[in-house]
């Protein structure tokens, strides 16, 4: 009895973190390559996107910058990451570094 009374009690747990995050909604994931790691636990990630021409069709290269926190230094010029939307950490910082997808070579 007591048994299946935790696993209640952790169900609960689990559908209650579900519904946190459900609420607070999805957020952005991005994959780009570090092209700055200056700063402390700071790196910039360029992003390059393709994106058809609205009237024309041509296809072109867009790229967007941001500034990602890694709290452990670990990621470096050159390394394909992938970083993830989250609350302001700075003034122009608002994304983490989620993993690196592959080393510089």
């Amino acid at each position: 009895m007591a048994k299946t009374q935790t696993e209640t009690i952790e169900a609960t747990e689990a559908t209650a973190a579900e519904a946190a995050e459900a609420a607070r909604g999805r957020r952005k994931v991005r994959e780009g390559i570090v092209t700055s790691d200056k700063m402390e636990k700071t790196v910039i990630v360029t992003v390059t996107n393709l994106v058809r021409h609205p009237l024309y069709g041509r296809i072109m290269k867009r790229t967007s910058k941001f500034k990602a926190h890694d709290e452990t230094n670990d990621a470096h010029v050159g390394d394909t990451v992938e970083i993830m939307e989250t609350r302001p950490l700075s003034r122009e910082k608002n994304w983490r570094l989620l993993r690196i997808v592959s080393r510089a070579k």
